[in-house]
């Protein structure tokens, strides 16, 4: 394992900066600006991994496992605030998408000193969490050796799940044991070694992909609309009529009434307005495709050629075409 902390690409002084604060206030910003562009490109070269990444991922969420992160400073901060979306977002249980972050929830406010350091509190939090073979562990590393995430990646490894590690060091890279390492390669930051900026946005934008790809394919958006939205606040109850409004074609006062037969779901609502039945018959539609909503407005339809099956086990279309 690399020791010398100073031949990471992570704490390599940045030549384009070295300058800085002899520039003007808007030289500094354009600075900024500059290094921030070279973020993007850099994610964009790790697109297959990935999407390996999003595909483990999918399938561990499938199969009823969780998705955690786990990190140290600012990347732990990043991997809560991802897992913090999840639900009013796609209408996740809470335990699905989590975030753990060493030195616990006062880290997520300010700095807990010492607390990356401690590997055996990485490997309690995995044995804590009883990680298994059907969750996926994803560890954020900027530089890719923080002793907690390391560690408990390692751990929530040899317990059997699946795991990925995200990191901005190409020195770390090769040496770590996951099922998929996604390496977006920043370059030195404008300050040298402040990982929350080119580092920090890189792991922002990875791990917005991870779970909106993911949540994609386990049918919870439909066209690019957040079906399964959870309408805990005023904007979000609007999001979900204005949803309802634009798939079903309904005006805003037929979509608050289907809305509320609905129980207030979105996804289930739609269903209700396409095939005709109550929210219980819309449920058992959704169920039975796997809560595509796509799937279960059109299967049995014209053009439609999947074999979707309904309570019972008998095909769709058949019993359509003689009702």
């Amino acid at each position: 394992m690399i020791r010398d902390r100073s031949r990471l690409t992570t704490e390599r002084r940045n030549a384009r900066s070295r300058d800085i604060d002899a520039r003007t206030t808007l030289e500094i910003v354009d600075i900024i600006n500059a290094e921030d562009r070279r973020v993007a490109p850099a994610v964009g070269r790790q697109r297959r991994r990935i999407a390996a990444a999003v595909d483990i991922i999918a399938d561990c969420l499938r199969r009823g496992g969780r998705l955690i992160y786990v990190g140290a400073g600012t990347s732990g901060r990043l991997g809560v605030l991802d897992a913090a979306e999840c639900p009013p977002t796609y209408g996740t249980p809470r335990s699905m998408v989590q975030g753990v972050i060493a030195g616990g929830r006062r880290a997520l406010v300010r700095s807990v000193e010492g607390a990356e350091d401690r590997a055996g509190e990485g490997k309690a939090a995995m044995d804590g969490k009883r990680v298994d073979r059907r969750d996926a562990v994803v560890g954020i590393a900027a530089c890719g050796l923080t002793p907690f995430v390391r560690a408990a990646v390692a751990r929530a490894r040899g317990r059997g799940a699946r795991t990925i590690f995200v990191t901005c060091a190409p020195e770390t890279a090769a040496e770590i044991n996951a099922d998929v390492v996604i390496n977006p390669v920043v370059g030195g930051e404008v300050i040298t070694g402040s990982t929350r900026m080119k580092a920090g946005t890189a792991t922002k934008l990875v791990l917005n992909m991870l779970t909106t790809a993911a949540m994609v394919k386990l049918g919870k958006v439909y066209g690019n609309l957040m079906v399964d939205l959870r309408a805990t606040n005023d904007k979000l109850r609007d999001r979900g009529e204005r949803i309802v409004m634009a798939v079903a074609g309904l005006s805003r006062p037929a979509a608050r009434r289907l809305l509320a037969e609905a129980g207030g779901g979105v996804k289930t609502a739609i269903v209700m307005h396409f095939r005709k039945t109550d929210r219980h018959g819309a449920a058992r539609w959704l169920r039975q495709c796997n809560g595509s909503l796509r799937k279960a407005i059109q299967c049995g339809r014209a053009g439609d050629e999947s074999d979707c099956r309904f309570a019972g086990g008998q095909p769709i279309r058949k019993r359509m075409s003689h009702g």
